[in-house]
C-alpha cells in the first residue's frame, strides 16, 4: 500500500511486516531502538538479548504482527501489535504495544498513515477495537492518537478511566 499526501505530500510505503525478511527485520530493530533510546521509551539501548531475538521470538509468538512504514526505503515508522479478545463483545481486539515514528519523520502525518492502515487491517480481521497504552505526559502521542479517535478508556464516567498497570515476573 502506497498512501500519498500525509500532511506534507510525503510518499509512504506502509505493509505488514514479514519477520522472515532480512530488510525489514533490520527495520524493526532500528526503529525499536530509536524508540528504547528516547525517554518515553525508557532511555536505554536494548538488551543484546531483545536486539537478537525480537524478531524471532515475534514471528513464534502467537497472534504478534508488526507494521512498517518506509519512505524512500528507510523505514520510518513501526507498530508492533498483538491479537487479544474483549469477552464483553466476544470479538478478538488487537493491541497496539510499540508506535514508534523516527525522529526525522514525526510530524509528517507517519502515525495516522499506520493507524489508519492498523484499522483496515483489524476490520479484515474482524477486530473490534483497538486498545493502546500511553504516558499520562506524552501529550504529542496522545494528540495523535485523539486525532485518529482514540480516547481515554472509561465504561462508566462515574467510577473514572481505566489505568494500565503491570508487576514483573
Amino acid at each position: 500500500m502506497v498512501l500519498s499526501g500525509c500532511n506534507v505530500g510525503i510518499d509512504l510505503k506502509i505493509s505488514l511486516a514479514n519477520y522472515d525478511d532480512l530488510h525489514d527485520a533490520k527495520s524493526i530493530i532500528a526503529l525499536m531502538e530509536e524508540y528504547a533510546l528516547h525517554p518515553f521509551g525508557g532511555g536505554e539501548a536494548l538488551s543484546d538479548h531483545c536486539r537478537t531475538g525480537l524478531v524471532s521470538a515475534l514471528n513464534e509468538f502467537p497472534g504478534a504482527f508488526s507494521i512498517l512504514a518506509y519512505r524512500d526505503g528507510g523505514a520510518v515508522g513501526l507498530i508492533n501489535c498483538f491479537t487479544g479478545f474483549s469477552t464483553f463483545l466476544c470479538k478478538p481486539l488487537i493491541n497496539i504495544h510499540d508506535v514508534v515514528v523516527s525522529e526525522s519523520a514525526r510530524g509528517l502525518g507517519v502515525c495516522t498513515a499506520m493507524l489508519g492502515f492498523l484499522e483496515k487491517e483489524a476490520k479484515d480481521r474482524g477486530c473490534c477495537k483497538l486498545t493502546l497504552e500511553v504516558l499520562q505526559k506524552n501529550y504529542t502521542a496522545q494528540a495523535a492518537y485523539r486525532k485518529t479517535g482514540f480516547k481515554p478508556y472509561a465504561m462508566d464516567e462515574e467510577f473514572g478511566q481505566a489505568e494500565f498497570w503491570q508487576r514483573y515476573l
